[in-house]
């Protein structure tokens, strides 16, 4: 026997398992509860699932999480069943699972603004620390498509920037501090979801661009997440007609992900869904035949993350595939000897350990440390006319927040004591704050020397660009706005004198605006993307 055909014959993870085993292991499932519910349970024990995903639902603190996942842990155990890949969305900043007990570090916009590769490299190191501790190994991050698009209404902060030298410099960095720590970081979205103005949670999107412009714009940061040595690239639901004409999304086409990333590229490693449920797939195929599409296409995990019907289904319909000649099993194996080599790379069946051993390295004032310097290294004094700020250390500030509805984050950093009027009252001897609900909000506006406008996504929002508008017509001589998500606000409110971004409306990022508006710090971000031809991308007062 040749050396090559005593390789090929030895013994696999897999030898013995059923065909509903073997594709029970190429999914990755959401549940419902902050415990394990039956059905996830049941999945695990009978079916030996390969994963699950957390999401805000399942959370509550640290502390929850690391016995969550120590009770999902110890059920595959005790059924007999491989090691869970347990993944969870922490990108930092605005998309963050875990609040509560962590160090939440800054999100990817607020890095593109610090502009340091170091920066990126730690946030991501101490973060899949922490993750690792709470028995998380798989991270649906970084995020490196290209935000080239201003009316992209699902990426924007989540991306670095508009260009594509940076984007590649901070998520290979970012690819390598997460890997470092011991947990699996996921580049996404392949082949790149920046230049979209739909939101493949709702629609399936199209990007015309031809080939070369690809080449340029959207597959660099991909090349070098590959030369950094991503675990898993993730899929986007968007079509792209000069990669495969046919009109399928990426996700089910076996021109992008087989031909281009798996051939052209040369990735051999784990390649994972979005998630089938998004409308772009669920209305259109539905997550049981776009199952069997994406592993046709060359994806080896699926994720359907929230309905159990669905999520049988797609198992269902992938062993139907088999047991009809659609799909090989030899397919499917291909996929398992990549999952599984995951797992073992990952020590995912290593025990987990106890709550009071991890605690005291969770959230440690060093780590808080270094979130609030590169926090505070993002922040960007954009416009400055009329040298509104440093605020007056005597003189009365008003602090307005729009009414934004449906936005959860802003509504929690106004029901706490992380407010950026609570920060502000922690540095100036008399700060008032008010929101937009308010029916008293633009009253007495003489009285104010500076009044400080929270600005969040204006495009988006109609009633914050009114509030806006009759803010400045009242008082735009003293008006300052500090962009808490989208700096693109700039552009929709071009007479305010002061323009201050900081990306996020996490607490953190906040307090680092406060300190910028007291001058208790100076700004040294520079804007990550283009917001005109007059403020463009690098400009930073």
């Amino acid at each position: 026997m040749s050396m090559i055909e005593s390789r090929n014959s030895a013994p696999k993870p897999y030898d013995g398992w059923s065909l509903r085993e073997k594709a029970a292991q190429l999914f990755v499932f959401g549940f419902h509860g902050k415990q394990p519910s039956d059905d996830i349970l049941g999945i695990i024990e009978r079916h030996g699932v390969g994963g699950v995903i957390y999401f805000t639902r399942n959370i509550d603190d640290a502390r929850q999480v690391h016995e969550l996942s120590s009770q999902l842990h110890r059920a595959a155990s005790e059924a007999g069943r491989p090691p869970l890949l347990v993944s969870i969305d922490q990108e930092g900043g605005m998309v963050a699972r875990i609040v509560d007990g962590v160090t939440l570090m800054p999100g990817n916009m607020a890095l593109g603004a610090a502009a340091s590769r170091e920066g990126a490299y730690e946030t991501a190191r101490i973060c899949g620390e922490e993750l690792r501790l709470l028995g998380v190994n798989l991270n649906f991050a970084p995020c490196i498509d290209v935000n080239n698009n201003p009316d992209n209404p699902v990426i924007n902060v989540r991306s670095y920037g508009d260009r594509p030298e940076l984007v590649s410099e901070l998520g290979s960095a970012a690819v390598e501090g997460f890997q470092s720590a011991g947990v699996a970081a996921t580049v996404k979205h392949f082949p790149g979801h920046g230049d979209t103005s739909v939101d493949s949670h709702h629609a399936l999107p199209v990007v015309a661009h031809d080939r070369q412009r690809l080449e340029e714009i959207e597959l660099p940061p991909f090349r070098a997440a590959i030369a950094a040595g991503a675990d898993v690239i993730m899929t986007a639901h968007v079509c792209l007609p000069a990669l495969d004409p046919s009109g399928v999304p990426s996700t089910l086409s076996q021109p992008v992900l087989t031909g281009l990333l798996r051939g052209e590229l040369g990735y051999d490693r784990v390649i994972v869904t979005d998630c089938l449920e998004m409308d772009a797939i669920d209305k259109t195929y539905g997550p049981g035949e776009g199952s069997v599409r994406a592993i046709e296409a060359g994806a080896d995990l699926v994720l359907i993350s929230h309905t159990i019907g669905k999520q049988l289904a797609g198992i269902d319909a992938v062993v139907q595939a088999v047991e009809e000649g659609r799909l090989s099993e030899e397919r499917l194996e291909k996929s398992l000897d990549r999952i599984l080599s995951l797992k073992e790379k990952l020590g995912a069946g290593e025990p987990l350990a106890s709550w009071e051993e991890s605690a005291p390295r969770i959230g440690t004032a060093d780590n808080r440390a270094v979130a609030e310097r590169w926090s505070e290294a993002s922040v960007t004094l954009v416009k400055n006319e009329g040298g509104l700020l440093p605020l007056p250390a005597e003189g009365r500030t008003l602090v307005l927040w729009p009414e934004i509805k449906a936005v959860s984050v802003a509504d929690e950093m106004l029901s706490g004591d992380g407010t950026l009027g609570s920060w502000l009252t922690k540095l100036l001897p008399n700060v008032e704050e008010r929101r937009h609900d308010d029916p008293q909000a633009l009253d007495g506006l003489e009285a104010f020397d500076r009044i400080v406008f929270v600005s969040y996504d204006a495009s988006k929002h109609p009633q914050e660009l009114e509030l806006a508008e009759r803010l400045l017509a009242a008082a735009s001589d003293r008006t300052v706005a500090v962009s808490v998500r989208n700096p693109l606000d700039l552009g929709r409110f071009p007479s305010v004198q002061a323009f201050l971004a900081v990306y996020e409306c996490r607490p953190l990022a906040l307090r680092s605006a406060a300190k910028a508006l007291a001058g208790e710090l100076t700004p040294s971000g520079k804007l990550p993307m283009a917001l005109s031809k007059a403020y463009p991308f690098g400009f930073g007062l």
